[in-house]
């Protein structure tokens, strides 16, 4: 089966697509924040992206879900700062300090196709959302040079919700971490005042387009892949974020409960954050998923 993104260079849509997003450049709203800068003349606004996306690493990634690896493992780019603030990111060197280097458009198609070619289940966008505009630009050169894999949006859930219905068909998985359901902690956090109330209508949106998560012969080909990650005094509100999630969205959702959270970056400096989750803090909202019906995804472990 053709996947959409190719159906829609074919009618055209999606070069219409990229002219849109890139017009949006030059008062840049790709994301709830509205930042409104100039990023083709080279001002930049909280994600400190102007023109061209950075790009820190571009690999076959077999540490990502088994249905995401597959057999050939997911081909990931890792894009370099954020639009969110977390100040217990584990990767802030490429977040918030923006390790990486500037792609042209014809640099991160070609990385796109020779994942491909190195056999990857799919290409892997982690941290799209500030440069989704720089995304579809590439995309459309890559479909020109053969890409025919499935398309992940791997992202931190703080979306324009105006942007996603723009891209509708672009995106074969959608994999958003859904940190918390509390905006007060959110602000505090992740510098984010907003985010419970922007997640939620993000993963309705998400799960509309794209549906339940679909795996065929152990990979996943097509649907929604949520993240969260279990904080430690919780935090993150994860028994309200899986309600949502089984009430407002299915549940047959594919939802991933993590437990690797440590501290880094600036998490020593808050103290609920400074210590790692505790095995039985996991242990309870996996507990929890599991007693209202929620199963795919995660694990019941004795032993953490």
């Amino acid at each position: 089966m053709t996947l959409s993104y190719i159906e829609l260079y074919k009618k055209g849509r999606l070069q219409e697509i990229r002219d849109e997003l890139i017009k949006s450049l030059e008062e840049c709203n790709l994301c709830p924040r509205n930042c409104r800068v100039n990023r083709l003349n080279g001002d930049t606004g909280f994600c400190k992206t102007a023109k061209y996306a950075r790009v820190s690493s571009a690999f076959l990634h077999y540490g990502e879900e088994p249905e995401i690896v597959g057999r050939g493992g997911s081909g990931t780019i890792f894009f370099s700062y954020c639009n969110l603030g977390c100040v217990y990111c584990q990767n802030y060197s490429i977040s918030h300090d923006g390790q990486g280097k500037e792609f042209s458009a014809n640099q991160l198609a070609e990385r796109m196709f020779i994942l491909q070619e190195e056999g990857a289940e799919n290409i892997n966008f982690v941290t799209p959302t500030h440069v989704i505009a720089q995304i579809i630009e590439s995309l459309c050169l890559a479909v020109e040079r053969g890409l025919k894999i499935p398309l992940v949006y791997n992202c931190g859930g703080y979306e324009s919700i105006d942007v996603l219905k723009k891209v509708r068909g672009v995106f074969d998985i959608y994999m958003p971490d859904v940190k918390y359901s509390d905006n007060t902690v959110a602000v505090r956090l992740s510098n984010a005042p907003d985010y419970w109330d922007v997640v939620q209508d993000i993963l309705l949106e998400m799960h509309n387009q794209v549906g339940d998560l679909i795996v065929q012969d152990g990979v996943a080909g097509k649907g929604l892949l949520l993240r969260h990650l279990v904080l430690p005094n919780d935090l993150a509100g994860s028994f309200k974020v899986l309600d949502f999630i089984k009430e407002k969205i299915s549940e047959n959702s594919y939802v991933n409960i993590m437990d690797q959270y440590r501290p880094c970056y600036k998490a020593f400096e808050i103290k609920e954050l400074a210590r790692n989750p505790l095995a039985e803090e996991v242990q309870r909202v996996r507990a929890y998923a599991e007693k209202i019906g929620l199963s795919r995804g995660f694990s019941i472990y004795p032993h953490l």
